[in-house]
């Protein structure tokens, strides 16, 4: 005898029925990406304490519940949209050493789109805002800094490592060496647009990135 379909008040029934909408089912990757866009923008302009859940939500065009479903807690959140804004700007292939380029060239296009992520309106903010008391607590800064900053100095320092391998470098400490680069790369100019002081003249951020370059060179291309 073939077996009978579950009558709709039996609980084989109800099982089959709610089995679509279970932990399994894929994320809508489009409302992803509007949650993470809605959080990159409050966070930078009003500061993680003064960004709740349902304002993000509301910003993104979805429930608080589809928020907590695609990231769980505001903290894992907020270190995903950091992360997110740094990738944008910087993809993972970014770093990748180039055999058909010169190092200098590579180091040149490098340091521009540092420069460029370090003083974009997203990152200032952000960071301003890690320095503020009351804004953000000493985890809630480890998580901005291991999805920010430390994951630019690793793929910085790997991209060194492959330049040393391909003998175009000498660097005792690549560690080191990456801390190097981008404190030259941040320099004054860096402090007066944190400061709100002013903002770069014309061609200053193009010779201060050459000359950024061309001092890490001096220290450590192979001659």
């Amino acid at each position: 005898m073939a077996p009978q379909a579950p009558s709709p008040s039996s609980p084989d029934h109800e099982r089959t029925a709610r089995a679509p909408s279970g932990p399994g089912r894929p994320k809508d990757l489009a409302k992803r990406a509007a949650i993470l866009d809605a959080a990159k923008a409050l966070f930078a302009r009003e500061g993680f304490a003064g960004v709740s859940m349902d304002r993000i939500a509301a910003e993104a065009g979805v429930s608080k519940l589809t928020v907590y479903s695609h990231f769980g807690d505001k903290e894992s959140l907020f270190s995903e949209s950091i992360r997110t804004l740094c990738e944008e700007m910087l993809p993972d292939d970014f770093f990748k050493v180039q055999a058909d380029g010169s190092l200098r060239g590579q180091l040149r296009q490098i340091a521009d789109g540092l420069f460029k992520l370090m003083v974009s309106d997203g990152a200032i903010s952000t960071h301003r805002i890690m320095l503020t008391p009351g804004q953000a607590d000493q985890g809630l800064r480890q998580i901005f800094w291991e999805a920010g900053p430390q994951r630019t100095h690793d793929a910085f320092a790997a991209f060194l490592r492959t330049a040393m391998e391909d003998g175009l470098v000498e660097i005792p400490d690549v560690d080191t060496a990456a801390k190097q680069f981008f404190t030259l790369l941040k320099g004054e100019l860096y402090a007066r647009m944190m400061c709100g002081v002013c903002g770069p003249v014309e061609n200053e951020v193009e010779r201060h990135l050459d000359a950024t370059v061309d001092m890490f060179l001096r220290a450590y291309a192979v001659r």
